[in-house]
């Protein structure tokens, strides 16, 4: 079981800039490992991990393709992405997890409780229109490429986060887990999100959440 904390908000708000400046820079002193559900999910289809039966990829690729969420019955497919990069960087010792996309609903987060311990929820606070201006700008430095920053497609996706995702605040809240808001404006920047987090981070005064081995 690993110890984690899992970044909620909408596409366009900033979480893989985040994710990534909390791996370089860790939090509160904590080292931290980011984990991009939706990079490890294309880089699976592409042949760059080996850990997918050719069924589970069929089911990537039509997800991908569709964009629709993995559900319940799939999460297996989930589970085998995220261990198998958290053992590939368990050479870094003691971490905690920055979940990015995973878990993207109720189910999903029923599920980790089998697999990770999650210390926290940041919560990313970005209205729509920030969200597509932070997208029209580019302002995290990580849409370069996306072919799927189109109008309609990026507010399938804000509509999608609304109904499904968005319910994990109160999901984890209910359960005792911090929820930390953080807001996010047009060109607020990675550094300055981890800055918002550090003031509110619940456990600094604890030598640090570590990663339970399984």
């Amino acid at each position: 079981m690993y110890r984690a904390i899992l970044l909620v908000g909408p596409t366009g708000s900033g979480k893989t800039p985040l994710g990534q400046f909390l791996e370089k820079k860790g939090l509160s002193g904590i080292p931290c490992l980011h984990f991009d559900f939706g990079d490890a999910l294309r880089a699976s289809v592409k042949g760059q991990t080996g850990v997918l039966t050719p069924g589970e990829r069929r089911v990537v690729e039509e997800s991908l393709r569709t964009g629709a969420l993995l559900e319940d019955e799939h999460f297996p497919i989930a589970e085998k992405l995220l261990t198998a990069h958290v053992t590939q960087h368990s050479g870094q010792g003691d971490i905690v997890v920055v979940l990015n996309g995973l878990p993207r609903h109720a189910g999903q987060a029923a599920a980790m409780e089998a697999v990770v311990k999650m210390q926290a929820v940041v919560s990313l606070e970005c209205s729509p229109a920030v969200a597509l201006e932070r997208i029209r700008l580019d302002s995290g430095g990580d849409r370069g490429g996306r072919h799927d920053d189109t109008l309609p497609e990026v507010e399938r996706r804000i509509e999608l986060f609304r109904n499904r995702t968005a319910p994990l605040l109160r999901y984890y809240g209910e359960r005792g887990v911090p929820v930390l808001p953080v807001d996010v404006r047009p060109m607020t920047t990675a550094r300055e999100m981890r800055a918002q987090l550090e003031a509110k981070w619940p456990h600094r005064s604890n030598p640090g959440p570590k990663r339970l081995h399984r």
